[in-house]
């Protein structure tokens, strides 16, 4: 990041031309990708996915996963507790029903150059924090300046783009930019939240602990039990509380989380009553695990919501920095020996779609042969990606279901041979001589089930299988260090893919240990498309770039892809209610409400030996 005081020497041409731009733009209400009109106008009363008249009251009990010891989610240390970020009000919000369109939260205008050299937010006077202090634009430049320097690693790659941070008045930020080809950066820069200055000043940022921290969003930390549980209240004099995209939302008094470190104990303290919502992530549990007298009795609702997102891949992840996983034939060998068509069938009960695309149900997943605007983008990297991506459709490989895949193994084991690798006394050995042996790391007793059969099938070929799972804070250390061999991986994608790319693929991620870049992935023909991607000029020409990444991702062999539902699986008991319209890109949780003539299904504090912590 440029110093501040080197660009404020820039020569006074630079700034008369800012000036003459600034004079051409003019603020806005809200900001899409493209410029194309928001779907919502500068006097819009409400978005079409809330209740308006939605009533207040009564509390939302939710469970979570693992534990936690720490209320700052901005730093690469501790485990910040669930939705702690949500108390502090951005710049912009995004709506849930448009695939990438922000509206002024903080800021109440918008001015972007026409060249998208620079982007420029109006402070809302009426903008405070809860301690009744006002939300200025230092407030602004502070937070992102500590972001960059002293949050987690991630945001220095986010924001890496942004030269300067200038708060010109009170009330107006400009953020200049380093490059006028990114498109999203002013939207990614609407996602800044805005922290509070005054409080910090006393205080080490960059120390995690269980303070309750200063906020500016609807709700505000209200308790904290250490690991075990934390409690929200809504902020009855909450600022914003009228603002239009406010306006049926945040209905609850108060949200809880409560930590479980099992999630079948979980599922059954949703069944007693003790928590009133849960997204079930589990195929087999959403098949027979809610068969008991509240569902049948429609006490406790089972509901699919449509999901509208990409879904991303979620796969098993190998670790590229392990000498054992470099080789592409290795990996493609052992991608043949996951088992999906028995493994959906006898543990999913048939509920899940095989993923083969990393923007999986979207128009920017890759299918079939490449288009003539996806080979001129590939054309020039010609011999520094797999030739495949110029002449064939990835599939996964397809078994009978039948629990036997002699040919996928057979296949596999003329990969690995033709990688070096041979059966010395029955046990598979790397080029080296070495007998292999892969550590899955794990922090779900859930999955267990699933890598079982993946165990057996490379027992078969002389290939040793260890399923560690650990605790979650040993996890997230694991993680973060890049100590796994494999694990389970997600990279969940939004419809309009930008900048958080280079966190998942790209060269300067592969160390960053606050990165999703989990397999530690360095081609420098991926980090080109994923600018070109980020660079991309129009809605065809994003959807051309990610097409073109796909590709060379998909035969990369980067993770043995897992599956996908393209619904959200929620139970709730029938106290709590929702819009009729739901989000298409979000389950809208805070657009929920508790009914108020009815009874919560169990009102007394679970017992202490059913509150073991966790969640998916």
């Amino acid at each position: 990041m440029t110093p501040t005081h080197r660009l404020r020497q820039l020569a006074g041409s630079l700034l008369l031309s800012c000036l003459s731009l600034s004079a051409m733009a003019a603020p806005q209400h809200a900001l899409t990708l493209y410029d194309e009109p928001p779907k919502y106008p500068a006097t819009f009363k409400h978005f079409d996915y809330v209740n308006p008249d939605a009533p207040k009251g009564g509390t939302l009990r939710q469970s979570s996963f693992g534990g936690f010891d720490s209320l700052n989610p901005f730093i690469n240390k501790g485990v910040a507790a669930e939705n702690v970020g949500s108390i502090y009000d951005t710049l912009m919000r995004q709506s849930l029903d448009e695939p990438f369109t922000e509206y002024g939260l903080v800021a109440g205008k918008i001015e972007k150059a026409p060249d998208n050299s620079w982007v420029r937010f109006y402070i809302r006077p009426e903008a405070r924090f809860h301690d009744g202090h006002p939300m200025r634009a230092d407030d602004v430049v502070w937070t992102f300046n500590t972001l960059i320097s002293k949050g987690a690693p991630l945001y220095r790659v986010y924001y890496g783009d942004v030269a300067e941070a200038v708060a010109e008045t009170p009330l107006t930020v400009l953020f200049k930019f380093k490059h006028k080809n990114n498109r999203e950066l002013p939207l990614i820069l609407g996602q800044l939240p805005v922290l509070p200055k005054h409080w910090y000043e006393t205080r080490e940022f960059t120390r995690g602990n269980l303070e309750i921290p200063l906020g500016s969003g609807p709700y505000k930390v209200a308790e904290v039990k250490a690991g075990r549980s934390v409690r929200f209240e809504r902020v009855k004099d909450y600022w914003a509380k009228d603002l239009p995209l406010n306006r049926g939302q945040f209905n609850f008094d108060a949200m809880t989380f409560d930590y479980y470190r099992d999630n079948t104990v979980a599922l059954e303290a949703l069944k007693a009553g003790q928590f009133d919502f849960i997204e079930e992530m589990a195929a087999k549990n959403w098949a027979n695990a809610y068969n008991v007298p509240a569902v049948r009795e429609g006490r406790l609702i089972k509901e699919e919501l449509p999901n509208g997102n990409p879904t991303g891949m979620q796969g098993f992840v190998f670790n590229l920095r392990r000498p054992v996983f470099q080789d592409v034939r290795v990996r493609k060998a052992l991608s043949l020996l996951l088992d999906y068509e028995w493994t959906n069938k006898q543990l999913f009960n048939g509920a899940y779609t095989r993923s083969s695309s990393y923007f999986e149900n979207s128009e920017m997943a890759a299918r079939g042969q490449p288009s003539p605007a996806e080979l001129k983008i590939l054309e020039p990297l010609r011999g520094k990606i797999p030739e495949q991506a110029f002449t064939e459709a990835f599939k996964n490989p397809v078994s009978d279901g039948s629990g036997m895949i002699r040919e996928q193994q057979r296949e596999a084991y003329k990969l690995l041979q033709d990688a070096g690798w041979k059966i010395v006394d029955d046990k598979m050995v790397d080029t080296q001589g070495k007998p292999v042996s892969i550590e899955f790391l794990l922090a779900q007793t859930e999955f267990e089930r699933v890598l079982l059969p993946f165990k057996r099938n490379l027992a078969d070929l002389g290939i040793e299988l260890v399923i560690r799972r650990v605790e979650v804070p040993q996890y997230i250390n694991r993680l973060r260090s890049r100590d796994f061999d494999m694990l389970v991986g997600g990279f969940p994608q939004s419809s309009s893919p930008g900048n958080e790319q280079r966190e998942f693929w790209t060269s300067a991620a592969a160390d960053n240990p606050g990165s999703r870049n989990f397999m530690g992935l360095r081609d420098p023909a991926v980090d080109q498309l994923v600018e070109q991607l980020i660079n991309a000029d129009s809605r065809q020409s994003l959807i051309d770039h990610a097409r073109a990444l796909d590709r060379v991702l998909q035969w990369g062999y980067y993770v043995i892809p897992n599956w996908h539902i393209k619904t959200w699986r929620v139970a709730y008991w029938n106290h709590i209610g929702h819009p009729a319209i739901s989000p298409k890109y979000d389950i809208g949780i805070n657009t929920w409400w508790i009914k108020p003539d009815a009874t919560p299904a169990v009102t007394q504090q679970p017992p202490a030996a059913a509150q073991p912590d966790e969640a998916h």
